[in-house]
C-alpha cells in the first residue's frame, strides 16, 4: 500500500471524447486552445498530460497528425521535456486497432511517453467503449515495442484481474502505472468499500492515481491522496466545481483544487524527476 507521506502526482486530463463548446465554454478544444491551458498547469507543476486531439470541426480524431503537433508543442514549454505526454487510444469511436494504434508510430519530438490501453469493454452514460480482448493485447504488444508506458484504465475489477493476466502475459511490465476511474455509471463507485476492493487489487508495485467521473471527481482525487500515488483531474472527466453545477470548472481551477486538497493532508507535490524514476521514465 502507498506510503501517504512520500510526494504524489497529478495527470491532467484536459479535453476528452465527449466535452463540447456547448457543454462549457472552458475546455480547450483547438491546437492552440490545449496548449494555452497547458502551460500554466505545468508552472504549477503537473506531471502527466493526458491528451485527446480534435479536428478542425471539434471533433474527436485518432489522426497521429494534431497528436503530433501537439506533443511538438508540449516539448517546447518550460517544464515540456520534463512532463510524461500521454495519447489516447480510446475504442469508444473506432474499435479496431489499425485506427487505434497508429498514433504509437509517432517518433522524435512527436513521439508520446505514454498511451492511454483500457482493459476491457465497458458501457459510459450514452456511449459504449469498444475493447476485446485481441486489441487490448496488440496495443500492449506495440506499446512495449515502441517503448511507450501504457496508462493502463481501469474501471473495475474485471479490468483489474485482466491487468494481472497482461502482466503474467509479460505484454504489460513493472513498475505499471494504473489510473483507478471511479463513478462511471457501468463501473466502481466513488466509495470507500468499492475502492479499497479496487485498491487491494491492483498489482502491489503498481503506481496510482485515482479519477472520478462527474460529481464524483472530488472524493476520488480524496481518495487517491488518502491511500494511493496521486490524482487525475481535468475537464475530460468533470466539468463543474459544485455538485449542483452552478460554478463552471476550468482545467486550471481543478489542477488548483487538487493542490489545495492535497496541502490540506499534507502530502507534498512531488518532482516531475521523481515521477520519472518511479515509473522507469528517465
Amino acid at each position: 500500500m502507498t506510503d501517504t507521506n512520500s510526494p504524489y502526482l497529478i495527470n491532467l486530463a484536459l479535453t476528452g471524447m465527449v466535452p463540447t463548446r456547448a457543454m462549457s465554454a472552458s475546455v480547450p478544444l483547438s491546437h492552440q486552445e490545449i496548449i494555452d491551458d497547458i502551460a500554466p498547469a505545468l508552472e504549477l507543476g503537473v506531471h502527466m498530460l493526458h491528451l485527446h486531439a480534435r479536428d478542425v470541426n471539434g471533433v474527436p480524431t485518432s489522426d497521429p497528425e494534431p497528436f503530433g503537433r501537439l506533443i511538438e508543442s508540449i516539448r517546447q514549454l518550460p517544464g515540456g521535456r520534463e512532463v510524461l505526454v500521454c495519447i489516447t487510444t480510446s475504442g469508444r469511436n473506432d474499435p479496431g486497432f489499425a485506427s487505434r494504434s497508429r498514433v504509437l508510430d509517432l517518433d522524435g519530438d512527436m513521439k508520446p511517453d505514454m498511451a492511454s490501453l483500457t482493459l476491457s469493454s465497458l458501457n459510459f452514460t450514452g456511449q459504449a467503449s469498444i475493447n476485446a480482448p485481441e486489441t487490448i493485447r496488440a496495443l500492449a504488444a506495440r506499446m512495449l515495442e515502441r517503448g511507450i508506458r501504457p496508462e493502463l484504465e481501469v474501471f473495475d475489477l474485471g479490468m483489474a484481474n485482466f491487468l494481472h493476466v497482461l502482466i503474467k502475459e509479460k505484454l504489460v511490465h513493472a513498475p505499471c502505472y494504473v489510473n483507478m476511474l471511479l463513478g462511471n455509471i457501468a463501473g466502481a463507485q466513488a466509495n470507500p468499500m468499492q475502492f479499497a476492493a479496487l485498491r487491494q487489487h491492483i498489482p502491489e508495485q503498481a503506481v496510482v492515481a485515482v479519477a472520478g467521473l462527474g460529481h464524483t471527481q472530488l472524493t476520488a482525487n480524496t481518495l487517491g491522496l488518502l491511500f494511493a500515488d496521486g490524482i487525475r483531474t481535468g475537464l475530460e472527466d468533470n466539468l463543474w466545481l459544485d455538485r449542483e453545477r452552478r460554478q463552471p470548472a476550468t482545467n486550471l481551477a481543478l489542477v488548483r483544487r487538487a493542490i489545495a486538497l492535497a496541502d490540506t493532508l499534507q502530502r507534498p507535490l512531488a518532482s516531475r524527476q521523481w515521477v520519472r524514476a518511479r515509473l522507469g521514465c528517465d
